[in-house]
């Protein structure tokens, strides 16, 4: 079957919303857009990185393969095109002529090899799991990439929506070794110019990049302010233009302000605890180790209460991956409402001393802040003493992956396949599976789903995963998050994508 057909340019053009014929490229002022984001990113390798506000930077500095639209139709970015064999084993990329990296070297089908192998075999890749059925990636000519697959894999072309489909200038990334991620090179419509760590990361316009015209904004500060309060105050103030996940009481502030616009979107993703249950010493307590401690838990927690409560009911309560409203969502497995005496009953057949104590590590946000102190009230009433631990975002995602915590909490902005928001976390070789869950079963059926070819075949399949990892309460979904984001009135163009990231293409600042 066919991707997008080999564009001519006049079509892939009026396909992506520019014009042909050159236009002006920046405002006669230089203008610089000031966004607040929640948290400071990860390292800035889209091999390594695994944070949503990384995503958010990257969104300027690094196009990818493929992108997204706001109803998740999957539109050219550095490839123009696909073809897939008969038999969903060989997938051929035709790439844009053009493009070059911020480095001034040319982004062909070497780079795609490069970078497509770098995921796979650098140290420390997240990108791994997610592209991992490749078996061998061959350059046909300048423009053209035939990939091979062991196994067919629908979710193939998704995964190139993300950083897993980011190329990077292969003589950048050679010469910079495991220091790249300090100065990524990159084909995006920004180039890296100052990062300060939990202050500021400052892009410029990159006046030789291929959709030029779509670029009005001459300068770029990402700031990471944690405080949802403070981050309202600064683009009251106008020392922001736009900031990313307001808090959902702050929304009729947000409204009042005729200088501010309010944009909603429905996430793709899931916000839950993980549970440590194999990963190094911390594995070890009751929570990790009795299936049925952790059953207690979740039968312990009210997630309407913790929407009401922390999110004034704007959110939307779930126990999957994907949201109630998901296709891909399992009615055979409902939301489970809450059953103290369940859980006070389940504690006492576990055997377990009471109370049952662990740590609940959370990023240092009110937000998360607030829904762990409603966990931790809720599962006190059946037997739990939680203790509250707050950390530095980025600095709690290392230790997660080296297994120093019990239950983390902690969730995924999501992407357009299912398949994207449960093998990393879940696939016993997963890249993001901090809590070292494994279950042989639990693989086949993911495994099954991602060489599936149909909706049907793939919802079956994920309904017996589900089964699977609902039993295991390695996650313990709680909720689905809407994208709130706030900017300024001066601020034209801005078009909100379920992953909720900020696309720079087509703004325009007064």
């Amino acid at each position: 079957m066919d991707g997008f057909p080999m564009l001519k340019a006049a079509a892939l053009a009026a396909l992506l919303g520019v014009g042909v014929a050159a236009g002006p490229t920046a405002a006669t002022a230089q203008t610089t857009l000031r966004i607040g984001l929640a948290e400071d990113p990860d390292v800035l390798d889209p091999t390594l990185a695994r944070t949503f506000v990384g995503r958010i930077v990257f969104a300027s500095l690094c196009d990818k393969l493929f992108d997204i639209d706001a109803n998740l139709k999957i539109i050219p970015q550095l490839a123009t095109g696909y073809e897939i064999s008969d038999d969903n084993k060989t997938i051929t990329l035709k790439l844009r002529p053009g493009v070059i990296f911020h480095d001034g070297e040319k982004m062909d089908a070497e780079a795609v090899k490069y970078s497509l192998n770098r995921h796979l075999t650098l140290k420390g890749s997240f990108r791994r799991s997610e592209i991992n059925v490749i078996s061998a990636i061959d350059v046909v000519d300048p423009l053209t990439v035939k990939l091979s697959l062991s196994v067919p894999f629908a979710p193939l072309i998704a995964q190139f929506t993300d950083r897993a489909g980011m190329i990077v200038s292969p003589k950048a990334a050679e010469a910079a070794g495991d220091k790249f991620g300090t100065n990524p090179v990159c084909a995006g419509p920004f180039r890296l110019v100052e990062r300060v760590a939990q202050d500021k990361i400052v892009v410029e316009r990159f006046a030789n990049y291929w959709n030029k015209e779509a670029i009005k904004i001459d300068r770029i500060v990402y700031q990471p302010i944690p405080d949802s309060t403070v981050r309202l105050a600064n683009i009251q103030a106008g020392s922001l233009d736009l900031i990313e996940r307001v808090s959902a009481t702050d929304l009729d502030t947000i409204r009042k302000n005729n200088r501010l616009k309010l944009s909603i979107q429905d996430e793709i993703g899931y916000q839950g605890m993980t549970i440590n249950l194999a990963n190094g010493e911390r594995a070890k307590g009751v929570l990790g180790q009795n299936p049925k401690v952790r059953e207690a838990l979740e039968a312990a927690i009210d997630r309407n209460v913790i929407n009401q409560v922390a999110f004034n009911g704007e959110f939307l309560p779930g126990n999957q991956w994907v949201s109630p409203v998901h296709p891909f969502y399992q009615q055979k497995f409902p939301v489970p409402p809450r059953d103290v005496k369940k859980a006070q009953a389940l504690l006492k057949e576990a055997g377990v001393t009471l109370p049952v104590s662990f740590t609940l590590m959370f990023p240092n946000n009110p937000d998360q802040r607030q829904v762990a102190e409603i966990i931790q009230s809720m599962a006190a009433e059946a037997g739990f003493d939680i203790k509250l631990e707050a950390a530095e975002f980025a600095s709690s995602l290392q230790r997660s992956n080296k297994g120093d915590f019990e239950a983390y909490l902690i969730g995924w902005s999501g992407r357009t396949d299912p398949d994207g928001n449960i093998y990393s976390f879940e696939s016993c070789k997963g890249g993001q599976n901090d809590g070292r869950h494994c279950n042989p079963a639990l693989d086949k059926a993911l495994d099954a789903a991602r060489a599936a070819s149909t909706f049907e075949e793939r919802k079956k399949l994920y309904e017996e995963a589900t089964g699977l990892v609902l039993a295991a309460r390695s996650h313990v979904y709680l909720y689905h998050r809407k994208w709130f984001v706030a900017y300024t009135n001066r601020l034209q163009g801005f078009t909100q994508v379920p992953d909720g990231l900020i696309r720079v293409q087509g703004l325009t600042l007064n």
